[in-house]
């Protein structure tokens, strides 16, 4: 689907962004793709990695309607990255968190509706199921919208859907590179001994959004079956000697990672290696289109990364840390 075709992405030089642009070009050999994004400095570094590569840069930020509009011409899909996303920074600036995350969001649908893009998928986060804080509140709303807007398509063959997935391991700001900073300080600080959290690698972030781009009919919320870990043995893997300190939540925090909540169960079919929740509107949730070969879960079914079937082992999380060495906390 993808090969040969031209590729927008928003806020293309995140974490996600780079795996994105890598692995796609290595697998399917797409005519172009495009970075959009507000920061010249990383584009301009970004775009040292792809010189002989069919990548091109767009300085824009998505809170500009107008500036979306011109970037899309003659775009055939695009992964919506972009996002305010520190829940800390989220809770102490929310009206520039809802600018972007929510009115930016209603801005891509605008223009891809306009632009008639084939398909759209927007990524979202755990903090969207029964969220707690700021961030979590706007990506729920930015996740209703993206689903909302199948029902506009009119005519036009646009499709929508959203990708939801966890702790991203090793990116910017996470807790693996937090971690790794200060492992020779001695003590790492914990904010609650009970939390726990999803783990993913960006390649399976990936993968999940190619994923939707191939099985979407619109709609559709898709989640990764993925594993868990205690945030304390994350610290004793990285760094076994090191007092551990408890410090307290942070404001917006969760003591546990959600994914799929009750509320969206009567609505969520199982895969091998995935979930779907279907949207509630228009009777979407029973189109067999969209259930396939899915199984729906129970009524009580809820996804959160304390009561998961999948845990990271110690050994699996170190032998991820020395494979990826180069890469954590860089991107």
């Amino acid at each position: 689907m993808l090969k040969n075709s031209t590729i927008l992405i928003t806020g293309g030089t995140g974490s996600f962004g780079h795996a994105f642009t890598d692995l796609t070009l290595k697998k399917y050999n797409p005519k172009k793709i495009i970075i959009f994004s507000r920061d010249e400095m990383k584009q301009w570094e970004m775009a040292k990695l792809y010189k002989d590569a069919p990548v091109r840069f767009f300085i824009g930020d998505v809170r500009d309607r107008d500036r979306l509009y011109r970037a899309l011409d003659g775009v055939d899909y695009v992964v919506h990255a972009a996002a305010t996303k520190i829940v800390p920074t989220a809770e102490y600036n929310p009206f520039e968190c809802i600018k972007t995350n929510i009115l930016g969001g209603m801005n891509v649908i605008d223009a891809c509706l306009d632009n008639h893009i084939k398909r759209v998928v927007a990524l979202s986060t755990d903090k969207a199921s029964s969220p707690i804080n700021l961030y979590g509140a706007t990506k729920l709303a930015s996740d209703k919208l993206f689903v909302a807007a199948n029902s506009y398509v009119g005519e036009k063959n646009t499709k929508f859907s959203v990708v939801r997935y966890g702790n991203v391991m090793g990116s910017r700001g996470s807790v693996i590179p937090f971690f790794n900073s200060i492992k020779n300080n001695g003590i790492l600080p914990i904010t609650d001994d009970r939390m726990t959290r999803f783990m993913i690698s960006l390649e399976e972030g990936v993968s999940l959004v190619w994923k939707a781009f191939d099985d979407m009919e619109g709609g559709e919320i898709y989640v990764k079956k993925i594993p868990s870990m205690k945030v304390t043995d994350i610290a004793r893997v990285i760094a076994p000697k090191a007092k551990q300190e408890i410090i307290g939540i942070r404001p917006g925090e969760k003591i546990h990672e959600q994914m799929i909540g009750f509320e969206d169960a009567p609505f969520t079919y199982e895969y091998d290696d995935y979930f779907k929740i279907l949207p509630a509107i228009n009777e979407w949730g029973k189109s067999p289109e969209r259930i396939k070969n899915g199984v729906k879960v129970s009524d009580n079914f809820t996804y959160s990364s304390d009561n998961n079937s999948q845990w990271m082992k110690d050994s699996d999380l170190k032998n991820w840390m020395e494979s990826n060495k180069n890469k954590i906390g860089v991107l």
